[in-house]
């Protein structure tokens, strides 16, 4: 399976948009290289649904953004695509990637995947990649944020996401993905990698809104009780 080209900004440098890094030949080499281990690693990895949320009723409000700890990266794809089966049939999704170096590895590596990566952060491209994120769900895809990265601190959230849920008018789907049989590197977020045969019992958490007149002090409080839903079910 081809990896998933995004359309490339047709923009000059002296316009003053941030330029997001492109992948080296390395780092396309080691992105291929990634997809076809985690792709080969994830076929053993079993998942559970275990509280499924009002996302799965009748008529649940489609696409979504998917709230995902950025540990759990490595597991996401399986489990994302398990969640949105009965849900978005036939959309795509897109994912919020850093416009690092690293976030670079990381596009081409979602690619080969069939996500679309935007590039941006609060440090750097965060406008322009809220403007992208917002032009896919429009077409209706799902939107994926990992609101304590790309820096941390681990398992607190951002003020991004909410915001994009207040530009997209999209309800905030809080996931947890809790591993029985992992790796936990030693990293800023304490990353997680699936052993085989790994249990993975998803958990959908309580669907959040934010409204398109919503307050500073509004957007936090949902912010505040997003994180705080997010921690009550993730386990580790």
């Amino acid at each position: 399976m081809p990896p998933v080209e995004n359309p490339k900004p047709k923009i000059a440098k002296r316009s003053g948009i941030v330029v997001p890094h492109a992948p080296k030949w390395h780092q396309r080499l080691g992105a291929l290289v990634l997809f076809l281990s985690l792709r080969g690693l994830l076929l053993t990895v079993r998942c559970r649904l275990r509280t499924p949320s009002e996302f799965f009723l009748p008529g649940a409000p489609t696409p979504v953004i998917f709230c995902i700890w950025h540990n759990r990266l490595a597991t996401c794809i399986k489990v994302l695509d398990v969640c949105r089966r009965p849900h978005n049939r036939g959309a795509g999704m897109a994912a919020l990637v850093s416009a690092s170096k690293d976030g670079a590895f990381l596009s081409r590596t979602l690619a080969w995947f069939g996500v679309h990566a935007v590039r941006g952060s609060s440090s750097r491209r965060g406008a322009q990649a809220m403007l992208e994120m917002t032009t896919w769900a429009e077409r209706g895809y799902d939107l994926t944020v990992t609101p304590d990265g790309p820096r941390g601190p681990c398992y607190e959230i951002q003020e991004g996401i909410t915001k994009l849920a207040q530009l997209t008018g999209l309800p905030i789907v809080p996931a947890a993905l809790n591993l029985n049989w992992k790796i936990s590197v030693k990293s800023w977020d304490r990353f997680q990698i699936p052993l085989p045969l790994a249990r993975c019992d998803v958990t959908l958490g309580k669907t959040f809104r934010v409204p398109a007149n919503a307050s500073d002090a509004e957007r936090e409080e949902v912010r505040r009780q997003l994180e705080a839903e997010m921690r009550a079910i993730t386990r580790d």
